[in-house]
């Protein structure tokens, strides 16, 4: 590519970059705006996904200490009101500001993912942050990578289900190269042999453990226990 060519390109990218920037920081504005003039009194998720979409372009304009303080209150309101795959939503947000206490995020919104009958490509995302966050070595992720693939057949069927089962074999897969260089169907099973990735009645509280480890016990935002008693029966 010649000299001008690169310059346009580079003017191009500038000018979108700036372009795009406008854009959020308008949005931010309007956003903002909206949610001051909120009456006293509203219902709680119309403020929740006020705070949701504020936070959104608040990432794109790498504003991430206001995008923590909005996400997070948007996660109590989605806590409050049951609106579990929104508190997701909020979770990725927080997990994203990469803050201190982003990991913590990522913990509760893989709990939620796993415990709720939420949409599964809400858990596998969350899931897949896992895995992102896993050494190659450790166990946490063929553990997030087969509860993936366990939540897309509890909850799909037909071509959803097919098309989220590619996606879901392909993280396995790709765990089970990093951790063990497998590279085979055969060593594949022998893979999920030795690590008791059959029966979810085994795999499913080992990853129970390593969501406890990503947390820690002191940082839960919720009791556990009593969303666990809001289960649909």
């Amino acid at each position: 590519m010649s000299q001008d060519n690169n310059a346009k390109k580079d003017f191009i990218e500038t000018s979108d970059a700036k372009e795009s920037r406008e854009f959020l920081a308008e949005k931010v504005a309007e956003l903002t705006d909206k949610l001051e003039k909120l009456p006293q009194v509203v219902e709680p998720m119309e403020r929740a996904r006020l705070l949701l979409d504020l936070a959104n372009a608040e990432l794109g304009m790498t504003q991430m200490s206001d995008v923590w303080n909005h996400a997070k209150a948007a996660f109590d309101f989605c806590i409050a009101s049951e609106e579990w795959q929104l508190a997701i939503e909020a979770c990725d947000l927080l997990y994203q500001t990469e803050l201190p206490s982003a990991i913590v995020a990522l913990g509760h919104g893989v709990w939620l993912g796993v415990t709720y009958p939420v949409e599964p490509e809400y858990s596998i995302n969350m899931l897949n942050n896992v895995i992102n966050e896993t050494s190659d070595d450790a166990d946490g992720a063929a553990l997030a990578a087969i509860t993936a693939h366990f939540i897309v057949d509890q909850r799909t069927d037909g071509k959803k289900r097919d098309d989220l089962k590619v996606l879901t074999s392909n993280m396995l897969a790709k765990v089970a190269l990093r951790h063990s260089k497998v590279e085979t169907q055969i060593g594949l099973d022998v893979w999920m042999d030795k690590l008791d990735l059959r029966d979810p009645d085994v795999f499913l509280p080992r990853m129970g453990m390593v969501v406890g480890a990503i947390v820690g016990d002191d940082n839960w935002w919720f009791d556990r226990a009593e969303l666990k008693s809001k289960l649909p029966q």
